[in-house]
């Protein structure tokens, strides 16, 4: 297994969600790597569970890890010298779907707060809503979906970095399991 901060920040946010019973949508599990400038990202989507497939309610989640962050892992890694604090570029995006009609933007803001918990020294910021209506060839009446979007920034600690055993990146990223979790049974109380 690669034993790298990354990877376990990634298993700490697994925990969170397995804590808060929800569920992993298959197939919807991606682990990528930008040749060309050294990004790796992360995106999975979790739900809630006895969802139908596609599920009505589902949080599409991703981390990158920016080359910038490895740079600065790689030096303190290497050197012991820490100028910058490496970080994880996360982005949550809550999506409803298969509602009756084109949701009402100000419904779908009372279920969703402004600001997540905190994660780490800071917090998620809702920078967005997406209202879609899609249509099928065949089908009558459209299908209505909304989208919640989520952005942040997951500084790591110094100490996160030395110790891979150490229990701040499961402290940190277990809120957001309980967050979620809480914001998909909102959305899913939408007609």
């Amino acid at each position: 297994m690669l034993d790298h901060v990354f990877t376990d920040a990634i298993s700490a946010l697994r925990d969170a969600f397995e804590n808060a019973f929800l569920e992993r949508q298959p197939f919807e599990e991606h682990f990528q790597a930008d040749v060309l400038l050294g990004d790796l990202t992360w995106e999975t989507s979790y739900g809630l569970p006895g969802e139908d497939l596609p599920p009505r309610v589902v949080a599409h989640i991703t981390f990158d890890w920016p080359s910038w962050s490895q740079t600065s892992y790689r030096q303190w890694y290497v050197d012991e010298v820490l100028d910058r604090l490496p970080a994880i570029e996360i982005e949550i995006v809550f999506r409803v779907q298969n509602l009756a009609g084109q949701a009402d933007p100000a419904t779908v803001y009372a279920c969703t707060p402004e600001i997540s918990p905190l994660v780490g020294d800071g917090r998620l910021e809702r920078v967005g809503m997406t209202l879609e209506t899609a249509y099928d060839d065949e089908a009558s009446t459209p299908d209505h979906a909304a989208e919640v979007t989520y952005e942040g920034l997951y500084e790591l600690a110094e100490s996160t970095l030395a110790d891979g055993a150490s229990t701040l990146l499961d402290d940190h990223l277990g809120a957001l399991g309980g967050w979620i979790a809480a914001t998909l049974v909102k959305l899913a109380d939408l007609k």
